[in-house]
């Protein structure tokens, strides 16, 4: 494939998953927080610790009521790095996760007539959980493929990224044990970062091959579409409907930071300035600036948030060299794009390419 067609294509490839959603709104359960926070106080670790800079207490945590953001979530993750003496705390907070915790989107799967039904369900509705990753699915004769993309933390090298990594792939685990029964079990792991030191510990867990330094982060299963024990159509519809209702506002909570993402993504090496972006958008330059200023953003961030995905995915998934990827991304030269990307992620491409790259 052309260079050029493989860097449109590789834009175009789940877009949705290229264009997170807010990171300010607090609008997502603390579920995940209370896994992270009931795994750390096995270590003896207070909540207090974990919660620190976030605005969030202890009993908030317990509360229905209790709305997060990303932002919180980003800061407990980096606060449960920094604070844990178990390495392999994110595979164990994602244990805890079993389905009746994600509310009215579990008692969906629970009651959905198939399995087949239960997995399309799980993939269009996940964001009204607040993931750390979103997650696609596809299926053959007898395998089915969910393959995950980490929402606000694309690079493979941080250990943020490997975090999110781990607690979706337990919190999968435990959670389809729930639906489907405890003979579940993963047949093959793999993941797009090298090897941590705890290894071993993955295949303890899953139970299965894991291999690393994968161009994408996945896991497979045999293929089951037979119907649900638990089945209930009154009980599904009912649930279907809330998180239909729930996925519309978190649509709209994206605000017009997530419509630029939109442009910019559709438009790749070519990004418009922001009074064109103003004038598709029906709006003033100055008001669409007081916007994204009002939603703790601005152009720029956006763009180089943009341009910093693209450059992770050509130089994990293509060929492509410096001096391609540059002008893929509307940079004048290859220099400037080395200096932005290790202004992004402390490495530069080659050294990036190097380390998310197979033997």
């Amino acid at each position: 494939m052309a260079v050029m067609d493989k860097a449109r294509q590789l834009a175009g490839e789940g877009s949705a998953h290229k264009s997170p959603p807010n990171f300010e709104q607090r609008i997502y359960s603390p579920h995940t927080i209370a896994a992270v926070a009931a795994e750390l106080e096995g270590q003896g670790i207070a909540p207090d610790a974990l919660l620190e800079g976030t605005g969030l207490t202890g009993p908030q945590l317990n509360r229905h009521t209790t709305k997060i953001s990303y932002r919180q979530l980003d800061k407990i993750i980096r606060n449960a790095i920094n604070l844990s003496n178990d390495p392999t705390m994110a595979l164990r907070a994602g244990l805890r996760m079993h389905v009746t915790a994600y509310g009215m989107y579990g008692y969906a799967l629970l009651s959905s007539a198939t399995h087949a039904e239960a997995r399309d369900f799980a993939a269009k509705y996940i964001r009204v959980v607040g993931p750390f990753c979103d997650f696609s699915i596809s299926s053959a004769d007898a395998t089915v493929t969910v393959a995950f993309d980490p929402l606000h933390w694309p690079n493979p090298t941080d250990n943020i990224h490997r975090f999110a990594i781990e607690f979706a792939l337990a919190a999968h685990l435990t959670a389809t044990k729930d639906r489907v029964g405890p003979h579940f079990a993963f047949s093959r792991v793999l993941l797009d970062y090298a090897p941590p030191p705890y290894a071993d510990i993955y295949e303890r867990i899953f139970g299965c091959p894991i291999l690393f330094r994968q161009t994408g982060c996945c896991y497979e299963h045999e293929r089951d579409d037979h119907a649900v024990e638990l089945a209930d159509p009154r009980t599904h519809a009912m649930a279907r409907e809330m998180c239909e209702q729930l996925l519309e506002e978190i649509n709209r909570a994206g605000g017009v930071a997530a419509d630029i993402r939109r442009i910019l993504i559709e438009q790749p090496g070519r990004y418009p300035s922001i009074e064109t972006i103003a004038e598709k958008l029906e709006m003033y330059p100055r008001a669409l600036r007081r916007k994204l200023e009002a939603e703790g953003t601005s152009y720029r961030d956006l763009l180089a948030g943009v341009r910093m995905r693209l450059a992770i995915e050509y130089l994990r998934k293509t060929q492509m060299t410096n001096e391609e990827i540059a002008g893929h991304l509307g940079y004048s030269d290859a220099a400037n794009f080395r200096h932005a990307f290790i202004r992004w992620t402390g490495k530069s491409p080659s050294d990036f390419r190097n380390a998310t790259q197979a033997p």
